[in-house]
């Protein structure tokens, strides 16, 4: 009886962890799905340092087109909290919301690059 009892309550604790996991799935379901299109037009002010087309027209700007997503909003968000020091990017990210941040992302990581390789 004691065995039956167990696996009653390993299968109950297994649903209740299921039922967790699909909750909180359907919640961050709301959140900001990126815009490239968006990200474009919030890029204006990037462009300037770091190109519209990502290709950095100043020598202590890296190039950020093609980067990946995920990389680029860690690499705001580490400026925005300061956590990453940077004078000009902490000023320029310490406005962005979450959204502003996953548009910008989005967009930049959707350039393409062509590499020459030398001969």
């Amino acid at each position: 009886m004691t065995n039956q009892n167990g696996k009653k309550k390993m299968i109950a604790r297994v649903f209740v962890s299921l039922f967790t996991l699909g909750l909180l799935g359907s919640l961050m379901g709301t959140a900001h799905a990126a815009d490239v299109k968006a990200g474009r037009k919030k890029a204006q002010m990037c462009a300037a340092c770091h190109g519209i087309d990502g290709i950095s027209k100043m020598p202590m700007a890296p190039n950020i087109a093609g980067s990946p997503a995920m990389y680029l909003e860690k690499q705001m968000k580490s400026f925005r909290s300061e956590e990453r020091k940077d004078e000009t990017m902490n000023v320029v990210a310490k406005p962005l919301s979450d959204a502003d941040i996953a548009d910008l992302a989005a967009w930049y990581s959707a350039l393409t690059v062509d590499v020459t390789l030398p001969n």
